[in-house]
């Protein structure tokens, strides 16, 4: 019986990657195959090791899909671990095109809210969007999204275990909300921290995205520093509100990914809060928090202001409710059309990065 390279790639479409979960196909691990009579050779091209039991695991897998298939067949497995220099392979998180952080000076200015309407309006516009929860100590992602006391399953890849995000509105999720209970407090030193978001980034079954928005805590602390030592960020986005006093606080975290040692773009500002209309008197506008400080900071950073984002009812009832505003049907059309317009901003941003920046690397912190 003659066999195709077709018809083993196929099978082997059903071996798991023990890095992403998916299958070794569709993530180009396979360098080489060629297929003589009944033996099968074929080389797996990795960029980082892997652990013994993962290639045990992994040998055996493809010995065994191909064999069930194909009685008669021999197969041999070669794995091979090529480190390129020059440039740093995205290892971590392969199956993810855009990692876009976004952050604020300090908490209170509706980071979350921001946060997870921006991703709904992404997913609006047709792209593939997550969601990681990387504010370890006051999850507030679970409540928006309407996922509140549910937990993630387990599930075994190559001996290892594996967290599968949840899902709301299409888009996979994960957060330490979804570990401890909505009560429980979290105390956490800094290394344990740090494994936990490495578990997220690691171990998380992510599928394929367009854009993986991380929510991180107000800050410049452990789990931003582990984060841009983790992935390599496309960029960030910070959120303020508009008083003045709010760019002390905002331009600290501005100025950590500036630094030279990290140098993660900053893709724009968004300000938060920006005015009240009552709805009443849809042509007025109050200016509780004053003015100015959202294009302040955004000229600080040489950065685009992404867009103004007023005080409004239906987006604080949405993140309450779990129904966020941009997916609410009750939420007036012109108010979703800001957050729409903040997505188009925000990808334009993302384009003009890509195209006049070299990729970002993941820091090596030195202490």
């Amino acid at each position: 019986m003659k066999i195709e390279k077709d018809q083993i790639l196929q099978a082997l479409s059903k071996v798991q990657d023990p890095l992403t979960g998916r299958d070794i196909v569709s993530t180009g691990r396979i360098r080489s195959l060629d297929v003589e009579d009944t033996l099968v050779k074929c080389t797996l091209l990795y960029t980082e090791n892997l652990s013994q039991q993962q290639k045990s695991s992994l040998h055996f897998a493809c010995i065994s899909a191909v064999e069930q298939n194909f009685p008669g067949a021999q197969m041999h497995v070669h794995l091979e671990t090529q480190l390129r220099q020059g440039d740093q392979p995205r290892s971590i998180l392969p199956q993810v095109r855009e990692i876009i952080a976004v952050g604020s000076g300090k908490g209170g200015v509706g980071k979350s809210t921001v946060s997870v309407n921006l991703a709904l309006a992404l997913k609006e516009q047709g792209l593939r969007v997550g969601i990681l929860d990387a504010d370890l100590y006051g999850p507030s992602i679970p409540k928006m999204l309407g996922l509140e006391g549910m937990r993630p399953k387990i599930k075994d890849v190559h001996g290892k275990a594996k967290i599968v995000p949840l899902e709301a509105f299409g888009m996979p999720v994960i957060s330490m909300g979804f570990i401890v209970d909505a009560d429980q407090a979290v105390v956490l030193r800094g290394p344990r921290l740090a494994g936990i978001l490495k578990q997220f980034l690691q171990d998380c079954l992510w599928p394929d995205l367009d854009i993986l928005i991380i929510d991180l805590p107000p800050g410049t602390g452990d789990i931003q520093l582990t984060l841009v030592q983790t992935v390599p960020l496309t960029g960030a986005v910070l959120v303020t509100t508009p008083q003045q006093v709010a760019v002390a606080d905002a331009i600290k975290a501005m100025n950590m990914f500036r630094l030279p040692s990290i140098d993660v773009p900053i893709l724009g500002v968004v300000e938060n809060m920006s005015w009240f209309t009552p709805a009443e008197l849809p042509e007025n506008r109050y200016y509780l928090f004053g003015q100015g400080a959202g294009k302040q900071l955004a000229e600080m950073g040489e950065a685009e202001l992404l867009g103004q984002i007023p005080i409004i009812q239906s987006v604080m009832e949405g993140g309450e409710n779990g129904v966020p505003a941009v997916v609410n049907q009750e939420t007036d059309g012109r108010e979703v059309e800001r957050w729409m317009s903040l997505g188009r901003s925000l990808m334009k941003q993302v384009e003009i990065r890509n195209a006049t920046k070299d990729p970002t690397r993941i820091v090596g912190i030195k202490s």
